[in-house]
């Protein structure tokens, strides 16, 4: 076995994004560490996100240290800014996503068990507070991301990793797709 070079690894990503029928998006809402937004601005742009849209005290994608973080991705990405969360979910809907907010919350349900065959749109809160009351509540749905160990909660940027993946996962398996097809 040998790591692929860098056509061989562009092969293996198009075959995926090739998969890829439903469109992804991320809101941020009072993430205030640039470094996690930096985090989830590389993630995102390794998982295709169409649309960043940040949020009230959200750290400017555009600051040294999220750019830093995203070691460049962030040329990959769009982003809009609102002041408000209510405005932004409105944004998202006016554009067609289904909003599912990722909360350790009482009604949430595991993030696998919910239908992301669609275009979704995947909220995340701040880091100490998660997503605001008023966030919640203008959610069409709430996961989770179920955990085994000793931690209660993720750090907000490998969530977003997780909800990611797993949006995408949901899609391909809807798809047919059980692995890269060859070129």
């Amino acid at each position: 076995m040998r790591q692929l070079g860098g056509t061989e690894l562009k092969r293996l990503h198009r075959s995926w994004r090739r998969k890829d029928s439903f469109r992804l998006a991320l809101l941020l809402e009072d993430v205030q560490s640039p470094f996690n937004v930096g985090s989830i601005m590389r993630t995102a742009a390794a998982l295709s996100v169409s649309e960043l849209y940040v949020v009230g005290r959200t750290a400017a994608p555009n600051s040294p240290k999220a750019q830093k973080t995203a070691l460049g991705t962030g040329r990959y990405l769009t982003w809009s800014t609102h002041e408000d969360v209510a405005t932004a979910i409105r944004a998202v809907r006016d554009e067609g996503y289904l909003v599912v907010g990722l909360e350790l919350a009482d009604e949430a349900e595991p993030l696998a068990a919910l239908d992301l065959r669609r275009d979704v749109c995947v909220v995340l809160g701040n880091e100490d507070r998660g997503l605001s009351a008023t966030c919640l509540n203008l959610c069409d749905a709430v996961g989770y991301v179920p955990q085994t160990g000793r931690v209660g909660s993720l750090n907000v940027a490998a969530a977003a990793a997780v909800a990611c993946y797993e949006v995408r996962r949901q899609g391909w398996a809807s798809a047919g797709a059980d692995g890269p097809a060859a070129d």
